[in-house]
């Protein structure tokens, strides 16, 4: 697998599907604020580096025992002797939208002290153009730039706006296609486990016709779900059957590069990939909780879903009944980023709270978040040579999933399905963040998504759809929205 460098069976069992996903975070944004430059915060004269660092991010979805708060911690035990370095973690209420709000309230108005943010990797451009984070210096050579370029090249570029790296990748995500082999086999269809034995929608859509499903009726069997309720999901499935048709919304600075024409061919490659008697007619009302739990009680064959499904499904199902591979087509990148609020980056901390990012973005720091159920961000952690998870994290950590494992103990627990089965998916993970694609790179995200969710989810739900005519609606708004108007 080559990585880029960047310079700069059994039948379902319901009642263990049923276990309580909680923790989800919901990929939403609320409406974008704008602007450039920044403003000195009230207190940023007397700063001094004394401690705790404060780090503020949202809430760990994965439910592995607190990855992020066992590395804060294993930070603080490697500099037991400096009170100036102790840090703190802070994790925000709220889903992702709402903890947004909070994070620009905390920093545009100076009510809270914080010295890094978690953001996700959407609201970059957004925090940068307003003067809320700092940029970070990119070595070009030497040993800090060979550790840059370990980074995945696409996971990277997520921390750049207008051509300034203003964070670095923390944990990463990207979609990734879940079946179920136990109901293909018993339907005669058969079944290639292989990591590189990739689907095509083509090839899906056939297994779909194959097994005879009636999406009319809910509670049968259906071919394929998502998350197509109106919001966050609803634009990354967008996006990525945007990306397949070829058509991109914004060029690298988020203006606006696409035509009702294009629009056009990206809604008609969407409705064809949701159209009647392919997908389950519950995605129109489907987020990431509900959309694992219909696939694991076997209302669904095959699952759209994020990488820290896997560890979730060990909770839910049987080795045999599953099996995860490249999402057929283009995926999109997820993820959050570590950035210096700009109070701190111009203050005796900002040594102290870049030292710490660059700690939480190591190589075996970034393995803890893999074991933990996160996507890593470094090419390395998914190679033969990765570089182990620190020992005291490691052993704090619960097997990844974000179902608890004490609902999975006794007689008949599901096992997992193997250190074989998980080296195979963590090399065909590496392999898909390569090539995923990202969400458009714009200050305005909130108020992009917002228009994109109420345009495409009326669509989805209108009796006749007509995709001329919401391209032409979707082309006018989008061109208000990314002029930021």
């Amino acid at each position: 697998m080559t990585y880029g460098h960047r310079h700069t069976g059994p039948r379902p069992r319901p009642a263990r599907a049923a276990v309580v996903l909680g923790g989800l975070l919901a990929l939403l944004c609320a409406a974008c604020t704008g602007g450039s430059g920044g403003t000195r915060q009230p207190g940023q004269d007397e700063q001094t580096a004394e401690g705790p660092i404060v780090v503020a991010s949202g809430l760990d979805v994965t439910g592995s025992g607190s990855v992020r708060q066992q590395l804060i911690e294993e930070w603080n035990r490697l500099h037991a002797g400096s009170e100036a370095e102790q840090a703190k973690l802070v994790e925000l209420p709220g889903a992702a939208d709402q903890q947004r709000s909070q994070l620009l309230g905390a920093l545009q108005s100076g009510s809270a002290r914080y010295d890094v943010v978690n953001l996700d990797i959407t609201w970059i451009p957004e925090f940068a153009e307003a003067g809320l984070i700092s940029p970070l210096t990119v070595a070009e050579t030497g040993t800090a730039a060979d550790d840059e370029r370990d980074f995945i090249r696409q996971v990277h570029a997520t921390t750049v706006w207008k051509d300034r790296s203003y964070a670095r990748p923390f944990n990463t995500d990207v979609g990734l296609l879940y079946y179920r082999p136990d109901l293909l086999t018993r339907a005669d269809i058969a079944v290639d486990k292989q990591p590189n034995a990739n689907w095509t929608w083509d090839q899906l859509y056939a297994s779909v016709k194959t097994l005879g499903l009636n999406p009319v009726r809910s509670e049968d069997l259906s071919g394929w779900t998502s998350q197509l309720e109106r919001y966050e999901g609803l634009t990354v499935n967008t996006v990525e059957a945007f990306a397949d048709a070829g058509v991109e919304l914004t060029d690298s600075e988020g203006t606006y590069s696409s035509s009702k024409g294009e629009l056009k061919k990206g809604l008609d490659t969407l409705l064809d990939r949701v159209g009647r008697g392919r997908v389950q007619p519950a995605a129109i009302r489907s987020h990431e909780t509900k959309s694992l739990t219909d696939f694991a009680e076997g209302r669904a064959v095959f699952l759209r879903h994020w990488p820290y499904a896997y560890g979730a499904l060990e909770d839910l199902m049987d080795p045999e009944e599953y099996a995860v591979n490249r999402l057929p087509g283009k995926a999109v990148l997820g993820g959050q980023n570590l950035a210096v609020t700009s109070v701190t980056g111009d203050s005796p901390r900002a040594g102290n709270a870049r030292a710490l990012i660059t700690f939480l973005t190591s190589r075996e720091s970034e393995r803890c978040l893999l074991d933990a159920g996160f996507a890593a961000t470094r090419a390395s952690v998914y190679g033969s040579t990765a570089k182990p998870c620190w020992p005291r994290v490691a052993a704090a950590l619960r097997p990844a999933g974000d179902a608890p494992k004490a609902a999975a103990t006794g007689e008949g627990a599901p096992q997992g399905q193997g250190p074989e089965a998980r080296a195979a998916y963590i090399r065909l993970l590496g392999a898909a963040l390569t090539e995923a694609v990202q969400r458009p790179r714009t200050p305005y995200y909130g108020a992009f998504t917002q228009v994109l969710q109420t345009h495409v989810h009326a669509l989805l739900a209108a009796q006749r759809p007509d995709t001329a005519e919401a391209a032409g609606r979707l082309d006018k708004d989008l061109r208000d929205v990314f002029a930021g108007r």
